[in-house]
């Protein structure tokens, strides 16, 4: 069996060999981003190649227009290779370097970190509470925390959000100082939010204009709809954590809270679209056309997109059943999968938001400073 270091080699190889026949096509230019930066390199290194996977948003228009894509001779498909490269960067770029190997078996990984997140929950409120309390019913200020106290769901959810959190700058700083180094001095404010605009707008999941090619050949914007749901949906649950942190720590305000205040209005929204955006997101996957997909990363795909319509569906069922005995048990099984979302956040599918804005920031320094390599 290869080594992960020859399988990584051998991947770089066919990643050049195609960006090598690819720019002497051009025929996708005006595709996305990755063709125009293709464009501004003569040689491929690692680095170089890093950066285009991470640039590609799969949208799989480059493939369906291909003419020399399977079965032709020159057997190219770029979508499948750069998710192939994409994927050894998570690897290779996680810290600790340790738990790098997750990727690999992500889908299994993220199953057992919810199953063990749950039980964790279960076990410890079940062995702190009396179950009278668990399926009591509790209104008004504090009752959340008449089932869990405030400390106990505070400080391990914090410093595992933490771990998280540092863990993601760690690997997303690996993977810049390893991405064609020479640009990073020539980057300014302008390319950052231009940056930033790319990822707010997922421009490049547009298809040179008329969509993505997928599920199948025809253009849909779906998956763009789809994804726009996903991220602004977390966005918002995150707001509505920070919103009601700051009732409590601010002004004093203890959850739960009115059904009109902004930190459920916030998530309520928020959930909404983590519901809406993964199970469309999943059942475009279920249709997709195989021939561009990396299958082997379809565990940590679906895992991450089930983890995230699990924590919006049991968040918006605490909503509905928190003035009832069905509250407890409701809290315990949200909480379960929080924790283990924070858990597996620098260790599966959410790291490619941070590789993926960090290249369209570089590709934009690129284009604003008219830097070419050689």
């Amino acid at each position: 069996m290869p080594t992960p270091e020859a399988l990584n080699s051998e991947t770089l190889k066919e990643a050049g060999r195609l960006m090598t026949i690819c720019n002497a096509c051009r025929y996708c230019e005006s595709f996305c981003a990755v063709f125009p930066a293709m464009e501004r390199r003569t040689v491929f290194a690692g680095g170089d190649l890093n950066f285009l996977a991470n640039l590609c948003h799969g949208c799989q228009g480059c493939h369906t227009a291909c003419q020399y894509a399977p079965p032709h001779e020159f057997a190219v498909n770029v979508p499948r290779t750069f998710a192939a490269l994409r994927a050894q960067s998570y690897a290779g770029n996680a810290w600790p370097d340790v738990l790098g190997r997750l990727f690999k078996w992500n889908g299994l990984a993220v199953s057992l970190a919810m199953a063990l997140a749950l039980a964790a929950v279960l076990l410890l409120t079940f062995g702190l509470q009396d179950p009278s309390i668990i399926f009591g019913t509790h209104a008004g200020e504090g009752a959340f925390y008449r089932v869990i106290p405030y400390a106990a769901m505070v400080w391990p959810f914090g410093l595992v959000f933490a771990f998280a959190l540092f863990a993601m700058i760690m690997g997303g700083a690996r993977y810049w100082r390893a991405t064609t180094p020479e640009f990073h001095g020539k980057l300014s404010a302008r390319a950052v939010l231009a940056g930033v605009r790319d990822v707010l707008t997922l421009k490049n999941l547009g298809g040179g204009g008329g969509g993505c090619n997928y599920p199948g050949e025809h253009f849909s914007t779906a998956r763009r709809i789809y994804h726009h749901f996903t991220f602004y949906g977390f966005l918002l649950c995150f707001a509505a954590t920070s919103a009601a942190t700051l009732y409590h720590h601010m002004f004093g305000w203890v959850a739960p809270y009115e059904f009109t205040s902004l930190p459920v209005l916030l998530g309520t929204a928020g959930g909404i679209g983590l519901l809406i955006g993964p199970a469309g997101l999943l059942w475009l996957k279920v249709r997709a056309d195989p021939a561009p997909q990396l299958r082997e990363l379809l565990g940590m795909d679906v895992a991450f997109l089930v983890l995230l319509f699990a924590v919006a569906f049991t968040g918006l069922a605490l909503l509905a059943v928190r003035e009832t005995p069905a509250m407890g048990l409701t809290l315990i099984v949200h909480l379960g999968f929080v924790l283990a979302l924070f858990a597996t956040l620098p260790y599966g599918k959410m790291v490619h938001g941070v590789y993926r804005f960090l290249a369209l920031v570089q590709d934009a320094g690129e284009r604003y400073s008219g830097s070419r390599t050689q």
